[in-house]
């Protein structure tokens, strides 16, 4: 992998991460731009004890912009875009606007390729790696910001999920805290450790194995299950095999498996509700310890997947349990999801 560092217009950094060596990336960003002016605010919420991100500049956004504007294609003559180069594999890239700025955190966006109209899942298993190896780049790099306290690689596809621009991309953020989500995981691990001694990612992992019911897929290094109390329609959760608290720690063998089996999983996403229908949107999340806390070296490294679609025509809405009681109620059991997941598999 070589990586290029640069800047925008704006001064906000830009990073190309190519497969090959001999790639030069000395395009210049030609835009009038001016400086980026952002009002991000984290504010407490006594009540629930958790953090709201106030970022009014993002009103502005580009919204589902025509194919022929898209921000994240390469330039051409007579359209500039976010990426100056006429072509890239991997790119990195400050957002322009960012939930999170300055002392509250970092964002930044990653473009999984050049093809407006490809997805993750057509990527080839190197370009997948590559991505792979740019998601860790980064989390390096996020590790070293005072301000950056746990990172939050991610990808949302699908209109269904609010996704406002097409191209094949996802984000990183650098949250300034903790998240709600991962306080929970992390006091879970510690009542479990007290109570069995165990480490309760190890012990989750190693019941899914016993039981088999709900593997989807089983890699040498990686392994792929729908959990026992999936709040999605279809999710799916996929650990190594190895114990690791982030992307940093995975070994070369792991790193080299997961882009196939990663591949297999998405294509199998777009499989569940038959050949004749849209993509599946989603979302996919890596979960990564946070940085500089107690039981730190306990967390797990995890990506979980899931789609908000339950039937082809039918979405899972976050309504009145869900939304004001945190109440998931799943309409598809567990194991019948892990078991369509296993009929769809690539032959």
């Amino acid at each position: 992998m070589k990586k290029t560092v640069t800047t925008l217009a704006d001064g906000r950094e830009l990073l190309y991460y190519d497969s090959r060596d001999g790639v030069v990336r000395d395009a210049v960003d030609r835009r009038p731009l001016d400086a980026v002016a952002t009002s991000s605010e984290i504010r407490r919420d006594p009540l629930l004890g958790d953090s709201v991100a106030i970022a009014s500049h993002r009103q502005g956004r580009p919204y589902h912009p025509p194919a022929d504007e898209c921000p994240l294609c390469p330039s051409e003559e007579g359209r500039l875009s976010e990426i100056p180069d006429d072509n890239y594999d991997v790119v990195v890239f400050e957002n322009r606007f960012p939930s999170l700025a300055g002392d509250s955190g970092r964002c930044e966006v990653v473009c999984f390729t050049s093809d407006h109209d490809a997805s993750f899942a057509a990527l080839s298993e190197e370009q997948a790696g590559l991505v792979l190896e740019a998601w860790t780049d980064r989390t390096a790099e996020f590790a070293e910001l005072d301000q950056v306290k746990q990172v939050f690689c991610f990808e949302n596809r699908g209109a269904e999920i609010g996704v406002t621009l097409g191209h094949p991309h996802g984000q990183i953020y650098g949250y300034p805290f903790v998240t709600p989500r991962t306080e929970l995981m992390l006091r879970s691990v510690e009542e479990h450790r007290v109570e069995t001694g165990g480490n309760l990612f190890d012990d989750i992992v190693a019941r899914e194995l016993a039981d088999g019911e709900r593997i989807v897929l089983l890699g040498e290094h990686w392994v792929a299950f729908v959990p026992y109390a999936a709040h999605w329609p279809y999710e799916v959760h996929l650990y190594p095999r190895r114990r690791v608290r982030d992307l940093r720690d995975l070994d070369d063998a792991a790193r080299t498996e997961f882009a196939r089996v990663y591949l297999e999983l998405l294509k199998r996403f777009d499989r569940i509700f038959g050949p004749d229908e849209p993509p599946t949107p989603y979302i996919s999340a890596w979960h990564q310890a946070p940085f500089g806390i107690p039981g730190r070296d306990e967390f797990a490294l995890h990506l979980e997947l899931f789609t908000v679609r339950r039937t082809p025509s039918k979405l899972k809405f976050l309504a009145g349990s869900e939304s004001g009681m945190s109440v998931f109620i799943n309409d598809v059991p567990p194991e019948a999801a892990a078991a369509r997941l296993r009929e769809v598999a690539s032959e």
